[in-house]
């Protein structure tokens, strides 16, 4: 079994119609969506919802009014100002709230306990490519990382059960704490980056990134030809440090037409980045190995 995580620098570069697309491409696979902040593969990949799971994303203190003293204690030790003395009683903030226990642990009269705090939920569902596993953080919610891990793992499982060879991941953009748990123990990155010059910066990140955790990167130009002098470099850059080039994608407007109509740019159309993205989607195959 094989996974490739479909990655970017920054929000914005087509990293998810390129995954959504790859995803069409193949007789086969497990789709996953780890960008839980702001999932939405599910917009443009056809599936039907079987399953859905609770996440409990952390903890929240709670105050017991039968038990509390209202002795202050506990806001005198709270780091993140939490708590408030209304009209003589103590309340918290859930919002403010870390969930850090240090209240519950320090409170006299035993009155505040942590309680598990819904954090969103995850969805095993089955598209046209085979199962899919998604997921929706609440917003504001903590644990991403957790989230992704569990988004992961459920996705090996409906691999492993189906007899699917390769896992296709629609990661988070940057190389926050959501991309490092996507792509750690993957098999291959492919980094998804736009000709721009914070393009350009930010792909040097998340190849950094794959770097120090030993994942193998590969790079895709989107929308190359909007700036042909900085996707140059961008390619001269993968060519100098090793990174292989999988694929260039011209701008087509059939790209957000197909969003519009909730499919990938490869089922709507015949035109220039379907075609490319078929080209990029045989390099990567070819270079991975893949079972598809």
């Amino acid at each position: 079994m094989k996974e490739l995580v479909v990655i970017s620098g920054k929000g914005g570069t087509g990293k998810t119609s390129i995954a959504a697309s790859l995803i069409k491409l193949s007789d086969g696979v497990v789709a996953a969506d780890c960008d839980v902040d702001a999932a939405n593969l599910h917009l443009v990949v056809k599936h039907r919802v079987r399953r859905t799971t609770a996440f409990q994303g952390g903890k929240k203190a709670v105050i017991d009014d039968a038990l509390c003293t209202s002795c202050g204690k506990c806001a005198e030790l709270c780091r993140f100002d939490a708590i408030d003395n209304i009209d003589s009683r103590f309340h918290i903030d859930k919002f403010a709230c870390e969930g850090c226990g240090v209240c519950a642990y320090f409170c006299p009269e035993r009155a505040i306990t942590l309680l598990e705090e819904a954090g969103g939920e995850w969805f095993l569902s089955d598209a046209d490519s085979g199962p899919m596993v998604h997921a929706r953080l609440t917003p504001g919610g903590e644990n991403s990382g957790k989230l992704v891990t569990i988004v992961r793992k459920e996705a090996k499982r409906a691999a492993a059960d189906g007899g699917y060879g390769t896992i296709i991941v629609d990661g988070a953009p940057g190389i926050g704490c959501p991309v490092i748990a996507s792509i750690t123990g993957a098999d291959a990155v492919l980094v998804v980056v736009e000709p721009t010059l914070s393009g350009m910066h930010d792909m040097k990140r998340a190849l950094e990134l794959a770097g120090y955790f030993g994942v193998k990167a590969m790079l895709a130009v989107n929308r190359f030809d909007i700036n042909e002098e900085i996707a140059a470099e961008i390619i001269e850059y993968a060519a100098g440090n090793g990174i292989h080039l999988a694929g260039r994608v011209r701008y087509d407007s059939d790209v957000t037409r197909a969003q519009i109509n909730g499919m990938s740019v490869v089922e709507y159309s015949d035109g220039p980045a379907a075609t490319d993205i078929r080209r990029l989607w045989k390099a990567v195959v070819d270079e991975l190995d893949l079972e598809v």
